[in-house]
């Protein structure tokens, strides 16, 4: 168990730096991709002005087994879950957030591959039904992040 959680906290603590470490710079490619992807964003319903927006949002992890996952949607939570595992929840989009958005993060744990070794789960992030950000099957190293406007 103390590995387990050893190999988790490692792996989130790596996620979290690497996502952190592409905020910008002259000559960080990483960077152009993500504010490609920071930049789209799903067409708000209703009124975009300055009024409320409520959008559905999902969150998901694949895999077999159990692990923990890291998330910020409509609240900051870690919990320990079974896989495949999905959560939704509306969440509203006030005032500046239109502008500057509102973060969704999903940090998955990991999950034993095929051949034995530790690796990050895949994680997907689902506006009103439309995926919009995912980990490439885990294969990134990144969390799952979106800015919802």
């Amino acid at each position: 168990m103390r590995k387990k959680f050893t190999a988790i906290a490692l792996i989130a603590t790596a996620a979290l730096l690497t996502g952190c470490s592409s905020g910008g710079g002259s000559g960080d490619k990483g960077s152009a991709k993500s504010d490609a992807t920071a930049k789209s964003s799903v067409e708000p319903k209703g009124d975009a002005g300055d009024g409320e927006v409520t959008h559905e949002v999902t969150l998901e992890v694949q895999g077999t087994g159990k692990t923990q996952v890291y998330y910020d949607l409509d609240t900051n939570k870690g919990e320990e879950v079974s896989l495949p595992w999905q959560k939704t929840a509306k969440v509203t989009v006030v005032g500046a957030e239109h502008r500057v958005g509102h973060l969704v993060t999903l940090v998955p744990g990991s999950t034993q591959g095929d051949d034995g070794m530790l690796r990050a789960a895949s994680c997907v992030i689902k506006v009103d039904g439309k995926k919009v950000a995912d980990n490439q099957d885990g294969k990134s190293g990144k969390p799952c992040e979106y800015k919802l406007k």
